[in-house]
């Protein structure tokens, strides 16, 4: 596995925590760490959206 998958992988991993904790328990970890709206925060909700992207390339790696 690549550096830049691992990475992915961890961004794609911190988000679905994130959405898992907004489910639960109404608790948004990025805006409760970096707040809401800033720049740090949307840069956090970018990279987790282009890992989510990259991720797809996953499936054309997998052999059944």
């Amino acid at each position: 596995m690549r550096v830049i998958d691992k990475i992915a992988l961890l961004l794609v991993i911190i988000g679905a925590v994130n959405w898992g904790l907004i489910g639960l328990f109404n608790l948004n970890l990025v805006s409760l760490l970096f707040g809401v709206g800033t720049i740090l925060s949307n840069i956090v909700y970018i990279l987790v959206g282009i890992s989510g992207l990259y991720s797809i390339s996953f499936f054309n790696r997998i052999h059944v």
